[in-house]
């Protein structure tokens, strides 16, 4: 919230969906809502997941791009959202950026674990999800719901979707959030797999996801983990 707080740029609408937590995230939103002159709407509520929160926010949403934070994560710096706002040309339906992964206590741990190609394209999710999801921008009138089937990789088929109707991405050769990272545990991992698998296999067809696995593998011992 503080990030956002921070923006030179005010032109946006913020929009916080949180799950009935009990953990004080509430007592936090009210505290801080003045502070946003009318630009803050949430809702807490239970949910069917994280997915099915970020559906309700995209029904909410007004604005043109979408930008989905997490709990934890950052916009970068407070001149990012101008020069997003500068990049978004009228025929921009995507703008993306770079993401800084940080630990705990806001320490950059690496750069995203796979390169962000700076000419964005359908094929290159064949590598798995090339841009973070919370440094990419979507334009509202392109972008569907998220599939909640999916649990953990909805957001992978999200971004997939959302690049095949794009008509033009926009690459933005800075960070443009900072990406908490707290680990996943073994469980989590082998399931974001297998979803990873059955999305990839649903856009580009079982032949050329085998192939693709095939490169993942032999790569993997040299990628970058976090």
């Amino acid at each position: 919230m503080k990030s956002v707080l921070a923006q030179t740029c005010k032109d946006y609408e913020y929009i916080i969906v949180d799950g009935a937590s009990k953990d004080g995230t509430v007592d936090i939103i009210k505290r801080l809502e003045p502070q946003f002159k009318g630009r803050l709407s949430w809702k807490s509520e239970p949910d069917k997941g994280l997915y099915d929160a970020m559906n309700k926010g995209i029904a909410r949403a007004k604005g043109d791009f979408l930008w989905f934070m997490n709990a934890g994560d950052e916009i970068y710096a407070p001149d990012t959202l101008a020069h997003i706002v500068a990049a978004a040309k009228d025929d921009t339906d995507i703008v993306y950026g770079k993401a800084c992964i940080v630990n705990a206590e806001g320490v950059k741990v690496s750069e995203h674990h796979k390169p962000t190609p700076p000419n964005l394209q359908r094929k290159h999710f064949l590598n798995g999800l090339v841009v973070s999801h919370q440094a990419i921008l979507v334009r509202r009138s392109i972008a569907g719901e998220y599939n909640t089937a999916y649990r953990i990789s909805a957001d992978y088929d999200w971004v997939i979707r959302a690049v095949t109707a794009s008509r033009k991405n926009t690459f933005l050769d800075e960070y443009v959030c900072k990406f908490l990272t707290e680990g996943v545990s073994q469980k989590q991992r082998k399931r974001s797999w297998i979803e990873r698998f059955h999305i990839m296999r649903a856009h580009f067809g079982i032949f050329r996801t085998l192939w693709a696995h095939f490169i993942i593998v032999l790569k993997y011992p040299f990628s970058i983990k976090y």
